[in-house]
């Protein structure tokens, strides 16, 4: 297996399963309803469709870049944190399109496109981003996860 084959694993276990640490964020997905996607149990946080909308902007700047648009240094509001718009349906649809296409894109690198600067920042390469975006998905599936168990909770 390549290094990009690795990569490309990797992101698909953190979208789609057969994660290490447990379930992805599509398993973790499975069976949210649009009332609780657009619940705040908290004030202050952001609902299960928001951090789903915020996943999807960020697959889809890590797609881009690996297509050769230049990498944003940030997102700025409202691309970052995008609102619960649409139908839920819609969002998950969409988050599965990017998670996709980047697994996608990034199965046309070479190991060697790896190595090259993404941004100006001193040592942030294809490489850094892309396991990057692994430890995205895999930090928002925890929220979730937590924002089920709290309305579970509180039920």
């Amino acid at each position: 297996m390549t290094e990009v084959q690795r990569i490309a694993d990797q992101l698909r276990r953190s979208y789609e399963g057969q994660a290490w640490h447990g379930p992805s964020l599509t398993e973790v997905l499975a069976g949210v309803t649009p009332e609780k996607a657009a619940a705040k149990p908290l004030p202050g946080i952001h609902s299960i469709w928001e951090i789903v909308r915020h996943v999807t902007s960020w697959a889809a700047v890590a797609r881009r870049t690996v297509e050769g648009e230049a990498y944003p240094v940030r997102l700025a509001a409202p691309a970052d944190w995008p609102e619960a718009t649409n139908s839920w349906p819609a969002a998950l649809a969409e988050l599965d399109r990017e998670e996709k296409a980047l697994i996608e894109a990034v199965m046309g690198m070479t190991d060697a496109r790896l190595e090259e600067t993404v941004t100006e920042r001193k040592g942030y390469t294809f490489y850094v981003l892309l396991h990057g975006v692994v430890q995205h998905n895999l930090y928002h599936a925890g929220q979730v996860m937590l924002l089920k168990k709290l309305m579970l909770m509180s039920s």
